[in-house]
């Protein structure tokens, strides 16, 4: 049996094995959280004319007092040409007319009549947004891989982009399975547990925005195992949540090896989480997550977020760590890596309680991950320590 594997080595060789999702074109504004799969250049100038920033007077160059002729409205812009010493009422995001050079503010304005003088003449240019300041037409405005946030929503659409081009929205199913797992919560024997694993994991999907099937509670036997495995033939990606250790009723290695899975790698030298497995089956990527709760949320959070984010497109899918203070000591740590379930106020970072695998209590106060390196030495309160942050997974 060969050795686990070091974290960044296994994240490496899974996020290799993400599959390829066929490109797609989809409303611009239906697009966020989806990654680009093609670069964006502006098709059109923003702003396509020379625009006014404020709501005043477009004044041509000229001495002093200048004749009103017409209006300039968003919208609406004056059609003619302004001669020396004419003026228009312009409003704020109107088209400067021809002829104009600045935009007098209304409030620095003494109107009589037609005629117009200035208590704070401006300078040239001055409150005019000019022509293609934002961007010009074929300017690169985004890049392939690049989140869609309402921001850029908004960018693609100005630039004249009602469609863009994204992978198709990522199909995952998660299954859980063991006997002992009661599918009713208020209906669950002492023998048995509610499962819980499931809804976990597809709950910490949601936000990506994939599409995800449950599958299971599914028993310890390989016909229940083949006829769920038999139902997740759509998805581009298999979670399964327990069964895939060594005991005589782990049975998710034979189950996928009778299904036509080839087993990629299996167990990470992390705590919790060590009996991870990973398996192809043709493109779809099967990752086997232990069963314990807490072992199922680490190693969704360390693998099977990042692989779903690199199948959107995402080019940097791991989640980045931060560095804070441990608000107490902490102690040393064994022969493998360990994330701590703990709370952070944003200065310092506590245990959130038990760090057994099977403690849900702790997990369900945890904000944060403390990553402890294998064989570190006890920290003492003060000392800077390496957080993820539960959010940015």
């Amino acid at each position: 049996m060969s050795a686990p594997l070091a974290l960044e080595d296994a994240q490496a060789r899974l996020l290799a094995l993400a599959p390829l999702l066929p490109i797609e074109a989809i409303p611009t504004e239906a697009a966020l959280g989806r990654y680009l799969a093609e670069d964006i250049r502006a098709a059109r100038t923003q702003p396509a004319a020379d625009l006014s920033a404020m709501d005043g007077y477009a004044l041509a160059p000229g001495k002093a007092p200048w004749t009103l002729i017409g209006e300039s409205r968003a919208g609406a812009p004056f059609a003619g040409t302004l001669a020396a010493s004419e003026c228009v009422r312009i409003s704020t995001g109107a088209v400067v007319p021809a002829g104009a050079d600045r935009v007098l503010l209304q409030e620095d304005a003494d109107v009589a009549g037609a005629q117009v003088t200035a208590r704070d003449l401006p300078p040239p240019g001055r409150h005019i947004r000019a022509r293609g300041f934002d961007f010009n037409a074929g300017d690169l405005l985004l890049t392939r891989g690049t989140p869609m946030t309402p921001g850029r929503i908004a960018l693609a659409l100005a630039a004249g982009h009602g469609q863009v081009m994204v992978p198709r929205r990522v199909r995952v199913a998660v299954m859980d399975s063991g006997d002992e797992l009661a599918p009713d919560p208020s209906n669950c024997a002492a023998h048995q547990v509610p499962a819980s694993n499931a809804a976990m994991i597809a709950a910490m999907l949601a936000p990506l925005g994939c599409e995800v099937t449950r599958l299971g509670p599914v028993p310890d036997t390989r016909a229940a195992l083949a006829a769920a495995l038999a139902q997740a033939e759509p998805a581009d990606i298999l979670i399964t949540s327990g069964g895939a250790s060594v005991g005589d009723h782990d049975l998710i290695k034979p189950a996928l090896a009778d299904w036509g899975a080839e087993i990629a790698f299996w167990r990470v030298a992390i705590k919790p989480g060590k009996p991870l497995l990973v398996a192809t089956r043709g493109p779809q990527v099967i990752l086997g997550l232990p069963g314990n709760p807490v072992s199922s949320f680490v190693t969704a959070f360390l693998f099977a977020l990042p692989l779903v984010r690199a199948a959107m497109g995402d080019p940097d899918p791991l989640s980045r760590a931060a560095e804070l203070r441990a608000g107490e000591a902490l102690p040393a740590i064994g022969p493998r890596r360990e994330f701590l379930r703990a709370v952070s106020d944003g200065a310092q970072v506590r245990l959130a309680g038990s760090q057994d695998s099977s403690a849900l209590t702790a997990l369900a106060a945890a904000n944060c991950l403390i990553d402890r390196t294998a064989g570190a030495e006890p920290v003492e309160p003060g000392a800077m320590v390496r957080v993820f942050y539960l959010q940015n997974g």
